[in-house]
């Protein structure tokens, strides 16, 4: 082949504002359809919104926002091993109806100790267990407040204290806590060992969130980012999270396989690759990987991401979940393919839907709710939430993601740094892009997202196309202009 026929021969590496959904013949109206997806194999989202592992997008509170909102949010990974483990444990300890993990005190401790103990955790009250992990007594906020910080834990503990076991259920657990007026009940096995806490938060918030994502146990799902490189990390993190994510820019990469199949090998966790842009490389994530349980696609399509600009290589996330959709059915796999990046609004995510996506991941979007960890600034009137790309300098400083780039880019940075508007709680998101989401299915005629890749049709549109479906020619009301 000369080189002039790359041209000729060259793809259409389409993107969102290239082309827009047509509407087709339909039996529904909008509220009857369903955004039920999959995330991977066994873990399906009531709505298919995933936060990315940035770390100004996700932390602990998004994941636990988004999974009591039937979402997914993966824990960023730019942080020390310990700090991220310590964010998974906190999302399965947000609502678990018995805590396994349970985190406890010695009648040696002092009440400093404690105090601390209770800042660094979050927590209220503990039990208290000496000779390993036989129950002493439980030590509550109440018990210390005014306490002497000097005295130690069994000075103040409550020694008499109400217990249940395995055996115990929800009501019985209900019934006891109500009677007794206490908020915490240690679980305990017939020879008076701690096995796990149930406490009346945790009881009450059951009820509050009918879509929340749970394992077996009752407990938040929950989702973190590693290296492929990072087989340590991996592993601490899959005592805690229900699903693992190989966060680098380009995963079709030797030394990346070659790194997570010892991933896929010791790990328990459902393992997502990526990301990835082609067919090809889809392709050989579903042949040459056994156990891959989705696969993250798009590359320089972000936001924040200046990878296409830096190197001019890249797959925009349209291009790249069409490629890979057409692999995962070619193969006749049952791999859920995620949309990573640009996506701004319901339509991008329909679209997305459109051309075989299963989900939809984000982080501009999310990066400007409460939850999120940026920090929240005021400027000329409006609030903004700081927001910047893992290959951007700041990202870079931290050290903890220098290998999500490869080699030769360590040198120059593939993301920028900035702010994005400040959104409010992430539930009023998940409903406005909900509702988005439905009425463009209801144009398209779907039911359900399966029904999206089978009826959505799709049509070319021009940059000037593009503006006049836009609103245009008006003046918007803006902080300091008048309608």
């Amino acid at each position: 082949m000369g080189f002039r026929d790359k041209f000729k021969n060259a793809d259409n590496a389409l993107t969102f504002n290239d082309v827009i959904l047509l509407p087709g013949w339909t039996t529904l109206e909008p509220d009857e359809a369903s955004v039920k997806t999959q995330a991977t194999r066994s873990v399906s989202l009531n709505a298919p919104f995933i936060a990315s592992p940035m770390d100004t997008v996700t932390e602990s509170e998004m994941a636990i926002a988004l999974a009591r909102n039937g979402c997914l949010g993966v824990l960023h990974r730019n942080c020390t091993a310990e700090e991220e483990v310590d964010m998974a444990r906190a999302v399965k300890r947000a609502e678990a109806l018995i805590i396994r993990d349970v985190i406890t005190v010695n009648p040696e401790t002092t009440i400093e100790e404690l105090l601390e103990l209770m800042s660094e955790h979050s927590i209220s009250g503990f039990p208290v267990v000496e000779n390993g992990d036989s129950l002493a007594g439980i030590v509550t906020w109440r018990d210390v407040r005014l306490a002497d910080k000097a005295l130690k834990v069994g000075d103040v503990m409550t020694k008499d204290v109400i217990t249940g076991t395995e055996e115990t259920s929800l009501e019985e657990a209900m019934g006891i806590l109500h009677e007794h007026r206490i908020e915490k009940l240690p679980i305990v096995d017939g020879k008076g060992r701690v096995r796990g806490l149930m406490t009346m938060k945790d009881i009450t918030l059951k009820g509050t969130y009918p879509d929340a994502l749970r394992d077996e146990e009752g407990r938040l799902i929950c989702a973190a980012a590693t290296s492929p490189f990072d087989l340590e990390r991996a592993k601490a993190l899959d005592q805690y999270v229900d699903v693992l994510i190989t966060d680098v820019a380009h995963f079709h990469n030797k030394n990346c396989f070659e790194a997570t199949e010892k991933i896929l090998k010791e790990v328990e966790a459902e393992v997502i690759v990526g990301n990835i842009g082609t067919y090809e490389a889809a392709e050989d994530c579903l042949t040459k990987l056994d156990g891959v349980a989705g696969l993250r696609v798009g590359i320089g399509s972000g936001s924040i991401c200046s990878t296409s600009v830096v190197t001019r290589a890249g797959a925009p996330t349209l291009y790249a979940a069409s490629q890979a959709a057409d692999a995962v059915k070619d193969y006749g796999a049952d791999v859920p393919v995620i949309a990573d990046g640009g996506l701004r609004n319901p339509g991008d995510i329909a679209v997305a839907l459109a051309v075989g996506a299963s989900c939809a991941m984000m982080g501009n979007v999310f990066a400007g709710c409460s939850e999120s960890p940026g920090r929240l600034v005021a400027l000329e009137g409006r609030y903004y939430k700081e927001y910047y790309g893992m290959g951007s300098p700041r990202a870079r400083r931290k050290r903890f993601v220098q290998d999500r780039y490869s080699q030769p880019s360590k040198a120059i940075s593939e993301g920028v740094e900035g702010w994005v508007p400040y959104r409010g709680p992430v539930t009023d998101i998940i409903s406005e892009f909900v509702g988005g989401l439905k009425a463009a299915m209801g144009y398209v005629g779907a039911r359900t997202i399966p029904e999206m890749w089978d009826k959505a049709r799709l049509a070319l549109i021009t940059e000037r196309g593009a503006k006049e479906i836009a609103p245009h020619d008006i003046m918007r009301p803006g902080p300091n202009r008048e309608p």
